[in-house]
């Protein structure tokens, strides 16, 4: 029988905004301060080789009656089609996970620099992954149109 998950904060995003504005998020500074009681020291490397990662997040202060569980027009707006949670990457989900690949800007034995982190000052990271090319899709990727539009300035 295994046990039920439970998932800590490994860290926590240092920087960057205040608040989540919805785009020109690929400027944006932050550092993930890794906590010691989560991870060793040596937790980070050999991470230093790789240029980008991918970062796991909370999205903790969305309110949980502002979870959404079913379909919702992105943004609020009308122009775009109503679609599923699932088929959207907003904040408001029903887990509250947020997942980006950044450049990787600097290591240290508790700290990771990056850029394009769209995530807030103080948000607890749950996990961090090298981002390597042989998990980028396979094949042709394709999208809706409300969706091209909707990332037009996020980076």
């Amino acid at each position: 029988m295994t046990e039920p998950v439970t998932m800590r904060p490994i860290g926590r995003v240092v920087g960057g905004r205040s608040e989540a504005v919805d785009d020109r998020w690929d400027a944006v500074a932050a550092v993930i301060a890794l906590d010691p009681a989560e991870v060793d020291e040596g937790a980070t490397d050999g991470l230093a080789d790789f240029s980008h990662v991918e970062v796991v997040f909370c999205f903790d202060r969305v309110d949980v009656d502002a979870v959404c569980r079913g379909a919702r027009h992105p943004r609020g707006r009308a122009n775009w089609p109503s679609v599923g949670i699932l088929a959207q990457r907003a904040k408001d989900r029903p887990n509250r996970i947020g997942v980006t690949v950044c450049r990787l800007v600097g290591v240290g034995p508790r700290t990771i620099e990056v850029t394009g982190l769209d995530a807030v000052d103080g948000t607890p990271v749950l996990d961090v992954k090298p981002y390597m090319a042989e998990f980028s899709p396979r094949g042709e990727v394709h999208q809706p149109m409300w969706s091209t539009e909707l990332m037009a300035e996020y980076w």
